[in-house]
């Protein structure tokens, strides 16, 4: 079985969990992405009907982006860089304000190949969500044996769990 195989049996009952949730509750959703360029998005804008509970994404690489659309302070970089759990929680909140939606999901990483330091290798990825009552971050790290496409591969997919779990 290929990997295109086996990411389609994992994300297909995400995204129908997703948009079940969203569209029972009256949710929207709103994304900030960095070190996935855009994958995330583009897996939900896939699905027919998705403009019923998908307000859209910021694909933010740059930091100038993160800090005039997204109002991640200054300060957020200077203290911690901009691969952090407080940018990844100051990117979820301004994609929620930016994009008027009920919950925000980001994701900000070193794809690779290079990047990296001892401290925060190639494959580090923090993921924040941002939602009614509730805010979370989290740190991951994920194998870049077979490349950048790879890490953005396995962060999307475990981005989706990540939102689920939050929502549920």
């Amino acid at each position: 079985m290929g990997r295109a195989t086996v990411d389609n049996a994992r994300l297909e009952p995400m995204l129908n969990e997703l948009e079940s949730l969203c569209l029972t509750r009256g949710w929207t959703l709103g994304l900030a992405e960095s070190c996935t360029g855009g994958l995330i998005s583009s897996w939900i804008a896939a699905r027919p009907g998705v403009s019923r509970w998908f307000q859209g994404a910021v694909v933010s690489y740059a930091r100038v982006v993160k800090r005039k659309v997204l109002n991640v302070p200054s300060t957020a970089f200077l203290a911690h860089g901009e691969v952090s759990s407080p940018v990844a929680r100051a990117m979820a909140r301004g994609a929620l304000n930016a994009l008027g939606s009920t919950w925000a999901l980001s994701v900000t990483g070193i794809a690779g190949p290079g990047g990296g330091t001892k401290e925060k290798p190639v494959g580090t990825v923090y993921f924040a969500v941002v939602g009614p009552g509730l805010e979370e971050s989290v740190r991951q790290e994920f194998k870049a044996d077979d490349g950048r496409q790879d890490v953005q591969r396995q962060a999307a997919l475990f981005a989706f769990e990540f939102l689920l779990n939050a929502m549920r």
